[in-house]
């Protein structure tokens, strides 16, 4: 049995200001032509499927057009929603859905309600676990309020189903953070109680655990050598600390023993993305010499400048024009207290934050900045009393 492990498509979302729905569609379109390419006995997309509950009609149209052509070509698809999903939103239509072989599992009724597909070993059986808050379905669970509980009290539904329909190969997709997976800054933490993840042994049993939510390709260790747990990853990069993902989709394959193999097939990049950090004056120089495609790829540049430079937007761009993304971080100590002056209930608030500014920037403010900061000051005051 082979098949492609996709997850976290974020179909509508904007990394910085770049509108990524084009780029989105190109991947798409890829993995249309791989799955063809590669003779895949079907797709399992884990989760994340839009970027919010209530997606922009762009989104919506691509991912119509995605699943219809998957129907016309034949090749099963096993869709769940993942926290950032609306779970009836993405299921409309499923009934008709399923009769062209595009199966959402978005209810926690239909966990152990497998597509059962079929090679010249047997059958394999694909599950569904949609992401599960805890408040809304640890009653029909029987669970405790938990994300280990209630993915324990799931996979327990689906060992019971799959024991009775004989199955010994299973896959289960499921949408959510397991312990021991390395997270990064663009996906939206899920937590119960403080606690948002939950161990790889909930899923003991089971042949491959095709995982959504972790924007990062990687293998979560299992206690049981005989259970696979994978986090494809995201297709694209969605935040600068993506920058050094390898981004990819997993195709895998069981034999009759139910051994998985995979292997990792790079998705399409729109641009690298890249991040430099130094004073804007220094970067600017090491441009012409730039050897590290900085030009072509999208920029988050950190500037250490100890005062803000003027319109640096600007002048980046006229030698990086993608760059989308600045920070400013001076490379001065600000943890010293080191000419701070004492505050009082009648210190001046001009001098205050007068100080201040030399504490962040490391310069005393010049004379037309000080009479600036004394404006606003005064402004500020005759504005709270009119109140």
């Amino acid at each position: 049995m082979r098949f492609i492990h996709t997850s976290d498509w974020h179909l509508g979302r904007r990394l910085q200001t770049i509108d990524l729905i084009g780029y989105q569609s190109t991947f798409l379109d890829w993995l249309l032509s791989t799955a063809k390419a590669r003779a895949v006995d079907a797709v399992v997309v884990a989760g994340d499927i839009y970027d919010r509950s209530i997606p922009p009609t762009e989104a919506v149209d691509l991912l119509d057009r995605t699943v219809a052509a998957f129907a016309e070509a034949r090749i099963p698809m096993v869709i769940i929603p993942g926290n950032h999903d609306h779970p009836v939103r993405l299921r409309y239509g499923g009934a008709l859905f399923a009769q062209s072989g595009i199966h959402v599992r978005a209810e926690v009724a239909k966990v152990a309600d497998p597509v059962v597909l079929a090679d010249a070993d047997g059958q394999v059986g694909f599950y569904g676990i949609p992401y599960l808050i805890p408040d809304a379905v640890m009653t029909e669970l029987g669970a405790e309020r938990s994300h280990e509980s209630v993915l324990a009290a799931a996979a327990n539904r689906i060992r019971l189903d799959a024991a009775a329909r004989g199955l010994g190969r299973t896959v289960v997709a499921a949408h959510a953070f397991i312990t021991g997976g390395e997270a990064s800054d663009s996906e939206r933490q899920i937590r119960v109680g403080g606690i948002g993840d939950a161990p790889a042994g909930v899923f003991d049993g089971f042949t491959y655990l095709a995982l959504g939510h972790l924007h990062g390709p990687q293998v979560v260790a299992s206690p049981h050598p005989e259970t696979v747990l994978a986090y494809s990853g995201s297709p694209i990069a969605f935040s600068f600390s993506e920058r050094d993902h390898q981004k990819s989709v997993l195709l895998v394959e069981l034999d009759g023993a139910g051994s998985v193999t995979s292997e990792r097939l790079p998705t399409p990049v729109p641009r690298p993305l890249r991040q430099v950090r130094g004073r804007l004056d220094e970067l600017l120089a090491t441009a012409d010499r730039d050897n590290s495609g900085l030009a072509n790829s999208w920029l988050k540049v950190i500037l250490t400048d100890a005062v803000r430079p003027e319109s640096p937007m600007e002048k980046l761009r006229q030698v990086w024009p993608h760059t989308i993304a600045l920070e400013f971080e001076p490379d001065v100590d600000l943890t010293s207290s080191t000419g701070l002056i004492p505050v009082s209930p009648v210190t001046d608030p001009a001098d205050i934050t007068a100080d201040f500014y030399a504490h962040v920037t490391g310069s005393v403010p010049d004379d037309p900045t000080r009479t600036l900061i004394g404006q606003v000051v005064e402004a500020t005051a005759v504005e709270a009393v009119m109140r």
